[in-house]
């Protein structure tokens, strides 16, 4: 059984939170691709991170897959909103991704240098070995 959270997969669709734009890094675009431009990220070794735990039904039927959760990461490197972007096409194993991304502490973004609310993408794969 592996579970295993990848780097960020590039997002398509621009997002909007509460009727103001939240920089949404992951869509190229000419600002976004400046060198100013920083992701959040959750590979820091001091973040210590858990895996999503692989749920028992699932493993026990074979059910496998990638899943990429859509989440806000805000200035304080806190999950603020997620949503599942891409399902891994069983219910049980996108909401335990879920579950761990929201629960996950990240480096924040920056535009500048100064930190910023961001939407990141985390691909999480569920694979039975």
């Amino acid at each position: 059984m592996e579970v295993s959270a990848e780097t960020s997969v590039p997002g398509t669709l621009p997002v909007t939170h509460a009727g103001s734009a939240i920089p949404d890094l992951t869509t190229p675009t000419s600002a976004a691709t400046s060198a100013a431009a920083v992701l959040p990220s959750s590979h820091a070794d001091y973040l210590n991170n858990p895996a999503p735990s692989y749920p028992a039904i699932s493993h026990r039927l074979g059910e496998q897959g990638k899943v990429i959760v859509r989440v806000l990461i805000g200035k304080d490197g806190l999950a603020q909103q997620g949503n599942i972007h891409q399902s891994s096409g069983y219910a049980r194993l996108d909401q335990a991704a879920l579950r761990a991304v929201m629960g996950w502490h990240y480096v924040p973004g920056r535009r500048d240098g100064v930190a910023q609310d961001m939407w990141f993408n985390v691909p999480i794969n569920f694979a039975l070995n």
